[in-house]
């Protein structure tokens, strides 16, 4: 079972414990705007008719993490970043905790705000692309 916990819990862990955040957003999403430091492998990407799996993801997380590796896994609302810990965990990956209230915040039902988000809780975040943490660099380990 894959432990849900909140931004600032996520914060202490990358900070104190050695845990690497891994930002699921599509491309486009994390340039504008991360957690500061922040890995971006997208579990889906942007198609012309909406959101499509990215079905390299699972490959991808496999070349470039172990799968004992200490992850944080986030994306805007804790939607994508559930599924893509099912994913991670059904091809074996143990240490996997899920940011349940992701870049912008958890809604309810009703599209209320009922968690801020890593940025609206005000930690630190960065912009752009990164040459090193963004997906095209991770791509091409």
């Amino acid at each position: 079972m894959v432990r849900r916990i909140s931004p600032h819990e996520a914060r202490e862990l990358v900070e104190a414990q050695g845990y690497v955040y891994v930002d699921v957003r599509s491309v486009a999403e994390f340039e504008g705007g991360h957690p500061e430091g922040a890995y971006n492998v997208p579990f889906m990407d942007v198609g012309a008719s909406g959101m499509v799996a990215n079905g390299a993801f699972v490959a991808v997380m496999e070349k470039v993490f172990p799968k004992d590796a200490k992850l944080v896994l986030g994306c805007l609302s804790g939607v994508r970043s559930v599924r893509a810990c099912a994913a991670l965990e059904a091809a074996g990956f143990t240490g996997l905790t899920e940011q349940r209230a992701g870049w912008g915040g958890a809604k309810d039902t009703f599209g209320r705000l009922i968690e801020p988000g890593w940025s609206g809780a005000g930690l630190p975040s960065a912009a752009g692309p990164d040459p090193e943490r963004g997906y095209e660099a991770i791509k091409r380990r």
